[in-house]
Parts: C-alpha cells; sequence; structure tokens
C-alpha cells in the first residue's frame, strides 16, 4: 500500500483528530457520506459519535446543535442512498467492483434485508458497512418510500442520540475520559462488529448442519 494511502486512512481513522479539527461540521459532513455514498463504508460512524459525545461534555462542541445537525444528516443520507438504489435498480447487482465497492456487500446487505424486512432499515444503522448498502438495497427492492421514511427516521435518532449521548454520559461521569478517548474508541469498534461477527457465526454454524436423511422407501412398500 502506497505511504500516502496509509496516511490518508490513518488520518480517517484518528476520530479524536478529525472531532478536534473538524467539529460539528466534519462530523455530520462524515455520517452524510458513510450512509448516503458507496464510498463511504468504510467510515468511523459509531465511534466518531460516541468521540463528539466525549467532546461536547468538555464543552468543545455543543450537544444540541450536535444532535440535531448529525441526525438530519443521518436521514438524509439514508434517503440519497435510497434514491440511488431506486434509480440505478439491478444496474447496481451488475457494476464492477472497485476498490471502494464490493457487491459481496451488497449481496449481504441484501439477505440481511430479506430477513428482518422493514426492521432492517433500523437495525442496519447500527452494523457498519449495513448503514451504508441497506438503504440502496431498500430502494432497489421498491420498498414502499412512505415506509421506508417512517422506519430511517426512527433508526435515525435512535443511532445519532444514542452514540451522541452514551459519549457525552461518559464525559461527564468520568474523570478525564478525553484523555483515554483510545479505549473508548476501542470498545466501540468491538461493540459494533459483535452483530456482524454473531451473525457470520451462526450462518456459517447453520452451513454446517447436516442436512435430515430422506426416507428411503422398501422393497416391500
Amino acid at each position: 500500500m502506497p505511504d500516502f494511502l496509509r496516511h490518508i486512512i490513518a488520518q480517517i481513522y484518528d476520530v479524536k483528530g478529525l472531532v478536534q479539527w473538524g467539529g460539528t461540521v466534519l462530523v455530520c459532513t462524515i455520517v452524510f457520506v458513510e450512509t448516503g455514498m458507496f464510498v463511504g463504508f468504510f467510515l468511523p460512524g459509531d465511534s466518531l459519535l460516541v468521540t463528539a459525545g466525549v467532546f461536547a461534555a468538555a464543552g468543545q462542541l455543543e450537544v444540541g446543535w450536535l444532535l440535531a445537525l448529525v441526525t438530519i444528516c443521518a436521514i438524509a443520507g439514508d434517503q440519497l442512498g435510497y434514491w440511488i438504489g431506486r434509480h440505478a435498480g439491478e444496474a447496481l447487482y451488475s457494476r464492477e467492483e472497485s476498490r471502494f465497492f464490493r457487491k459481496s456487500h451488497l449481496e449481504n446487505a441484501h439477505a440481511f434485508y430479506e430477513r428482518y424486512g422493514g426492521k432492517t432499515i433500523i437495525l442496519a444503522r447500527f452494523l457498519p458497512v449495513g448503514r451504508t448498502f441497506c438503504p440502496p438495497v431498500a430502494g432497489a427492492a421498491r420498498m414502499n418510500y412512505g415506509r421506508f421514511v417512517t422506519y430511517d427516521i426512527f433508526g435515525g435518532f435512535l443511532w445519532v442520540w444514542s452514540m451522541v449521548l452514551l459519549g457525552y454520559t461518559l464525559g461527564r461521569t468520568v474523570p478525564n475520559i478525553e484523555k483515554r478517548i483510545h479505549w473508548v474508541i476501542a470498545g466501540v469498534v468491538v461493540a459494533s462488529l459483535m452483530p456482524a461477527a454473531i451473525h457470520a457465526w451462526r450462518s456459517r454454524a447453520n452451513h454446517k448442519k447436516p442436512l435430515p436423511l430422506k426416507s428411503v422407501p422398501s422393497e416391500e412398500d
């Protein structure tokens, strides 16, 4: 991997530095890109929001504006993703893979959507990659837009407010938590990856289950 690319990736995942440098505006931008554009699936959504909440507790960000603006951007990003899927339809599935697009992500999102239906719009908010690809899948599947918006608004509020207020609460109750923010970020990353890991483990376990034996008719039948 080229050095400049390593440097860019390191900067992207330095969520503490991102929040300190760009404040609420940059948090809003990252959330919108992560939820509304295919290139945003690798962005640090959960850890970014928790970190922003910690800095809001320290008085470096205004928590009211943070909650309101980021929620709007999270919902708006999903709307963009939905309409991309709605207009592109099956073309998404025939698109060539690239560094920023993996067909497997789209197919996994579709399988998740088929299993959980409308609840996927809410559940996917808490899944890395899922919150990027589930809206276009819903659009490609022509999910009723009114139903999509209802689930999406609820999911947007639940995700943003839970993540930001978790960080805000930690910042208000744990002394000098901003000095140990790397531990908080590590915990959030592990927690955010656990649902996907559990889902993958269950899928693998189900594939390993032996198929039931079919009854063979006897010669007397």
